[in-house]
């Protein structure tokens, strides 16, 4: 079955300008275009657009996805290692934002303990205004 654009969007659920991006990044191939009418989509880009868009849910860039794309079904061990990169990649950013969510709850109970009308505390830490410091 061939697809316009246009049905090939509204059956991956995405954008046209998504298909378009995703031809320009190299991620999905763009059909020749007939001297009279329009460029048609093989039925297997559906499931190439659901599993970039499956792959994004799961944090891998689309630069990330092409690599994977590039992969056959005979690299799974390279396909892990990308994976196993992915998910250390992720713990730091959860270390991170743990970090951050720290800082936040210390800035946030320094406001509670020390309410003003004249200044915010959380503003004034922000900005250096005291001597009270953000350690990360």
């Amino acid at each position: 079955m061939q697809l316009t654009i246009g049905k090939l969007a509204r059956q991956a659920n995405v954008t046209i300008e998504t298909i378009r991006y995703y031809q320009r990044k190299g991620l999905l191939d763009e059909p020749i275009k007939p001297a009279t009418g329009y460029r048609l989509y093989p039925s297997e880009a559906i499931f190439r657009i659901q599993f970039i868009k499956r792959a994004q849910l799961c944090g891998f860039s689309l630069k990330e996805i092409l690599e994977l794309l590039s992969l056959d079904g005979g690299h799974c061990s390279e396909v892990k290692k990308i994976a196993e990169k992915k998910r250390q990649q992720i713990d730091e950013q959860i270390k991170d934002l743990t970090t951050l969510r720290d800082v936040l709850d210390d800035l946030v109970q320094g406001c509670e303990e020390n309410p003003s009308t004249e200044h915010c505390s959380i503003i004034d830490t922000l900005s250096k205004k005291t001597s009270a410091h953000i350690e990360t």
